[in-house]
Formats: C-alpha cells, sequence, structure tokens
C-alpha cells in the first residue's frame, strides 16, 4: 500500500497518536466529524434550575434515596454513598479454580462530594472562594483515604448522558485497595521516562503542549 510521506494535517488526515502514559498507539479519524448524522439525539435539560429543589436527593435538608437526611449544609458536603460499588469490608477470598475465570475480592469506599448547596449550580459557574473549597474538599479527602488505599479516584459524571443520576452539583470519590491496570500502566510509563530522561514525563508533555499551541 502506498502511503504519502507528505506532512500529516491533523484536522483531516487519519493518524495515530502515541498515547505516552500508557505507551499505546491510538487512532484517530477527524474526517469523520463531517460525516451526515441520521441517528438518536439527546435531548438538552430545562436551563433554568431552582436554587433549591425539594424533590432533590442531594439538596440541603433533603432525604436522600437511602432515608438518611442531608445536613442544612453551607458549601461542601461528603458523605458515604448510600449504594457504594465498594464496601470497606470487602472479601479477601480469591477464586483461581480456572486461569481463565480468576477472580479477587477487593474493598474500598465510595463517596459523593457535593459542590455547592446551591442545586442549579455547575463547578464552572460557581465562583472562585466555592471552587477553592471544592479543591481543597478533593485534596482532604484525596489525603485521608490516600493514607488507607493504594489508589483514589476522584471524577464527576455531569449530565445525563454520561450517566449523573442527579443534576445537583456533585462529584465521585472511589477509594480502592488495589491499584487498577490503567494506572499501573501510566506509572511504569513514567519511572521509565524519568529514568532515561531525568524529568517527570507529565512535566514535559505540557511543555511541549504549550509551546506548540494547538491543543492548549
Amino acid at each position: 500500500m502506498k502511503m504519502s510521506m507528505a506532512r500529516i494535517d491533523f484536522e483531516k488526515d487519519p493518524h495515530r497518536r502515541l498515547n505516552p502514559l500508557t505507551n499505546e498507539w491510538v487512532l484517530v479519524s477527524p474526517h469523520r466529524t463531517q460525516r451526515p448524522w441520521q441517528g438518536q439525539q439527546e435531548s438538552t435539560s430545562p436551563a433554568e434550575k431552582p436554587a433549591y429543589d425539594p424533590k432533590c436527593y442531594l439538596c440541603p435538608g433533603n432525604e436522600r434515596a437511602g432515608g438518611k437526611i442531608n445536613p442544612t449544609y453551607s458549601s461542601t458536603f461528603v458523605f458515604q454513598n448510600d449504594f457504594s460499588a465498594l464496601l470497606p469490608q470487602g472479601s479477601s477470598a480469591e477464586s483461581r479454580d480456572n486461569p481463565l475465570f480468576r477472580a479477587s475480592g477487593t474493598c474500598g469506599e465510595c463517596r459523593v462530594l457535593c459542590f455547592s448547596p446551591r442545586h442549579d449550580l455547575t463547578l464552572a459557574k460557581m465562583d472562585l472562594p466555592s471552587i477553592e473549597l471544592v479543591v481543597d474538599a478533593w485534596a482532604e479527602q484525596a489525603t485521608e483515604l490516600g493514607d488507607r488505599y493504594a489508589w483514589v479516584q476522584i471524577f464527576e459524571n455531569r449530565g445525563e448522558a454520561m450517566g449523573a443520576s442527579n443534576p445537583h452539583p456533585h462529584g465521585q470519590i472511589w477509594a480502592t485497595d488495589y491499584l487498577p491496570t490503567l494506572p499501573q500502566r501510566e506509572l511504569v510509563c513514567q519511572r521509565d521516562h524519568l529514568a532515561l530522561m531525568g524529568r517527570p514525563l507529565l512535566l514535559d508533555v505540557v511543555e511541549e503542549e504549550v509551546r506548540r499551541a494547538e491543543r492548549v
């Protein structure tokens, strides 16, 4: 197959990009954004939301789905997820009867962090002092859980299409007693880069992104 040796047009040409954090090549097909679309289209949620919703499980003073009552919090609020995917008293047993069907028990904690008592806000719409409180809460949670667990993942699923079950501004904090596969691979790549170059991988990536001024 004959391939052109001309410079890649990153906005039009199919190409592969190396993800230095995982040492994997990823296919990028920017030209496919021009294809016609007749599939499902998601409807947007109402733009206007009340500052307080009496039916919201996360608003101050309301009853959550699990039956517990939220305090009348005035800034951030953290609580143990009422329907946690992980439990602190998980099993430590392992199933090794067949190498193709191995299983291992695990334990951990899942918490919810409400960014604000205001039901009508998103993180992007909050003022800087309020955002600083959220960042402080992230740091506090990561430090506390990181003392007891191998991995702490802080994330936010915002919007119905992303699986968010509640429009109130909130995020998730998951702590596990194991290092997930992808972070483990990223850790190896970062250690290899540091040993070879004497510099942190992510710092080199950020500096090069800024120099190129293409995506940042």
